[in-house]
């Protein structure tokens, strides 16, 4: 069940920055390639030593590249590092214009998922999940799609795929994520893998989201409807 997003392999920190950029871009129908259309990280810093992801590294910077040939750049103070494989890119808003995905990390509260986009002609951030509350908690993105049908995207993660084991669906509703639903019990992540596992297929003409059950014997499908998931038992790990 590997399909999903991986970093590069582990080097001395110092060397990391010759790596060809990474973007992880996630096909909406409808979506078009006006705004940004590449994102990478950039910055390499070993300030978060969590190692979730299989190594001390990880970064300060983020950049994109518009479609117009522009590129914009930000990058965090010490407190903060994206602590992820790479950015995402997929249109929440319904505008025609990708927004990135991110994971931030915060040196004393842990993990959140961050929406970044263009605001004014800036790269900005225009949306994030409140911080887990822990330093070295963190979050692995499963994917993005339209889970209920309704026409508007939402945004699959599990947040604590190590401990707590919870499948969280969000939605950007201006510059707010808001809950849309959750389950227990889902995982899509060893802890010093430098992948993440799962992702969100289509099963039976729906869109599904496949992660691993939290003893990692058993393949899960969820669904979405009525805000409300069903968890289906899709076979052996």
């Amino acid at each position: 069940m590997r399909a999903g997003a991986r970093r590069s392999p582990s080097r001395p920190w110092r060397l990391r920055r010759a790596a060809a950029p990474v973007v992880l871009v996630l096909a909406l129908a409808g979506a078009s390639a006006a705004g940004i259309v590449a994102a990478e990280y950039r910055d390499p810093t070993p300030r978060y030593p969590h190692g979730a992801l299989g190594d001390p590294v990880e970064h300060a910077g983020l950049a994109v590249r518009l479609a117009d040939g522009r590129r914009l750049a930000v990058r965090f103070p010490d407190t903060l590092v994206f602590e992820d494989t790479a950015p995402r890119l997929a249109d929440l808003d319904g505008d025609g214009g990708n927004e990135v995905i991110v994971v931030e990390s915060h040196d004393r509260q842990g993990a959140r998922l961050a929406v970044w986009g263009l605001v004014e002609g800036r790269l900005a951030r225009r949306a994030a999940t409140p911080f887990i509350g822990r330093r070295f908690r963190w979050l692995a993105p499963l994917g993005v799609a339209d889970l209920d049908g309704d026409g508007r995207p939402e945004l699959a993660y599990v947040e604590t795929p190590h401990l707590g084991k919870t499948l969280k669906i969000l939605r950007l509703d201006g510059d707010r994520l808001v809950p849309v639903a959750e389950a227990k019990g889902l995982t899509n992540h060893r802890f010093g893998d430098p992948f993440i596992q799962g992702r969100i297929a289509s099963c039976d003409g729906r869109p599904t989201i496949l992660a691993a059950s939290a003893d990692w014997t058993r393949i899960l499908g969820a669904t979405l409807a009525e805000g409300r998931l069903s968890v289906h038992d899709l076979g052996p790990y």
